[in-house]
């Protein structure tokens, strides 16, 4: 595997809450258009491993190089990096007061119109949905929501935070499908899943976290 295949590269990846190592000395490589499946037990890492890769929880020490940058070094502007990082919640995270579409168009910068936001709803089979508020559909639809938002910025990974953790039983299917087609459509994915279904016939690597490690 060249470097040239490596989209991120984790190296001796350490965070520590109140003296409590959450992560030791964890190192990964993610090429493009790999997916990458992390399971573990939980309280294990792995959502902090996720949160670590675009900095919403700030590494201790180890080095975090995306796209051949470095983003772990303090001159650098994490946000123009986030940009081309989408990131998918375990709750959804979509804006109670506003309509879905006004959800999806409030990227950073406003960097894509109102028809490319359509065209990802009726991908999903949302489109019906546009002018609806979050708290008018299923859980299942604001999952489904919440990744074509992060698509909207056109990123070059998606990370999934236990995507279906919170969904009914039933709702989980429609999730996965769409995860599934994006990997078909060679989207670099990094997954925190308990849905060992979903890791096998999915993931290309499976990354296994226990204590931290």
């Amino acid at each position: 595997m060249s470097d040239n295949d490596v989209l991120i590269k984790v190296r001796n990846l350490e965070k520590k809450f109140n003296g409590v190592t959450a992560l030791k000395s964890v190192n990964a490589d993610i090429k493009k258009g790999e997916v990458v499946v992390m399971i573990g037990p939980s309280g294990s890492g792995k959502s902090t491993f996720l949160r670590c890769m675009n900095l919403l929880e700030i590494p201790t020490s180890g080095t975090i190089t995306f796209n051949g940058v470095d983003i772990t070094d303090k001159n650098v502007d994490i946000n123009v990096h986030r940009q081309k990082m989408g990131m998918v919640f375990q709750h959804f995270n979509l804006f109670p007061h506003m309509t879905i579409l006004k959800n999806m168009t409030l990227a950073p910068m406003k960097l894509r119109l109102y028809a490319e936001a359509m065209k990802l709803l009726e991908r999903v089979g949302l489109a019906d949905r546009a002018q609806a508020y979050p708290s008018q559909l299923s859980g299942g639809q604001k999952q489904r929501i919440a990744i074509v938002r992060a698509l909207c910025m056109k990123p070059d990974v998606m990370l999934f935070d236990e995507p279906t953790s919170a969904l009914d039983p039933e709702m989980v299917g429609e999730v996965l499908e769409v995860m599934k087609e994006l990997a078909e459509e060679n989207m670099t994915m990094v997954v925190v899943t308990h849905e060992m279904g979903f890791a096998r016939e999915v993931g290309d690597k499976v990354l296994f976290l226990e204590d931290g490690i």
